[in-house]
């Protein structure tokens, strides 16, 4: 079987033995890292990754579950319909929120997309691909060159790549 066609089958025992031993490599890395190659090639081609100069592939951290609502002592001013803490959900997906950290640290590149490489208890890991704007090989590529537009800075702040899209109703 194939690379992607075992990627499909996220509980069998080569993958789930692969993802184990990913996560604990992911969780000695920084937060947001930059990765040599995506650790899933099949994936990152369907969202546009080529393996030529210009294109990069970064790794971000996010921490797990709910957003906890920042007030002291838990004490929400207000009505009682808006005095909730714990279980209160940030707008947006975590997928979207690696996007952003991500193109915050690389603010020279765009991003293009990301998707879903690894989780634990408490992190899930996404690799973010960028695109390098003022790299030629991309300026000259009339498949890309479209990313290198004024209006594509920071499309992961404003939700125009997929994560981002899906919270905008």
């Amino acid at each position: 079987i194939t690379a992607g066609e075992l990627w499909k089958k996220k509980q069998s025992d080569v993958l789930r033995f692969l993802l184990r031993i990913r996560c604990w490599e992911y969780r000695q890395l920084a937060a947001v890292h930059r990765a040599s190659r995506p650790s899933r090639p099949d994936k990152a081609r369907r969202l546009g990754y080529k393996a030529k100069q210009g294109f990069v592939i970064y790794r971000a951290r996010v921490r797990r579950g709910n957003r906890k609502r920042p007030v002291k002592k838990g004490i929400v001013y207000g009505k009682p319909a808006n005095q909730g803490v714990m279980q209160v959900k940030f707008e947006r997906n975590l997928r979207s929120v690696a996007e952003e950290r991500v193109g915050r640290r690389c603010g020279n590149l765009r991003v293009l997309n990301s998707y879903w490489v690894n989780q634990d208890g408490l992190y899930k890991y996404y690799e973010v691909i960028l695109v390098d704007p003022s790299h030629n090989a991309i300026r000259n590529d009339p498949r890309i060159n479209w990313i290198c537009n004024a209006t594509m800075k920071h499309r992961e702040l404003r939700g125009l790549t997929g994560a981002g899209r899906k919270s905008r109703g």
